[in-house]
């Protein structure tokens, strides 16, 4: 049997207690997120493909196309349709290249046509709308007192769901909580 080293135990009286090793210090996001980008394209990851999907496809090409499904080497690819379609499948071997040149191992490329759904902008009216009448606006709403909690709220929570967001947040957990 193997015997502990001095650093890994603890003495309490007579009691000898394994110790678990020290942690590792902390590492910045950044370094966090460049690991986790390294692991996804040592892994062949879409998400590894996505980041690097400007670069790859260029300027003119990548913002009319993207990566769909990646599997087992064959690279789906989306384009809008129309000339872009046509752009991909003219420029299919020289995207293969660039791919493989950055370090992607992608054997083949299949190209669909593909319509994107239409993301509504940041800032933009809908959004804008939304915000405006949004309940937790207390300078719209006001303040007042959560029934359950006794918490000041906005008013607009309170007209809403009968309570304040948190005592809503809690009540929808409950609510998602298997029964057992």
């Amino acid at each position: 049997m193997a015997k502990a080293s001095r650093q890994q135990t603890r003495q309490i009286g007579n009691l000898s207690l394994l110790v678990p090793a020290p942690r590792p210090p902390a590492s910045g996001l950044a370094s966090c997120l460049r690991e986790l980008e390294q692991c996804w394209q040592q892994g062949g990851h879409l998400a590894a493909l996505w980041q690097a999907w400007p670069r790859i496809a260029g300027a003119q090409l990548a913002p009319h196309c993207r990566p769909l499904r990646l599997h087992s080497g064959l690279l789906t690819v989306g384009a809008a349709p129309g000339p872009w379609l046509q752009a991909l499948q003219y420029n299919r071997h020289q995207l293969l290249g660039a791919l493989r040149a950055n370090g992607f191992s992608v054997r083949d490329l299949r190209l669909e046509q593909h319509h994107p759904a239409a993301a509504a902008p940041p800032g933009g009216l809908q959004e804008g709308e939304v915000w405006a009448a949004h309940p937790s606006r207390v300078d719209v709403h006001g303040m007042a007192t959560c029934p359950r909690c006794s918490s000041p709220a906005p008013a607009g929570e309170m007209a809403r769901w009968g309570h304040c967001s948190f005592c809503r947040q809690k009540q929808l957990a409950l609510a998602a909580r298997p029964p057992g």
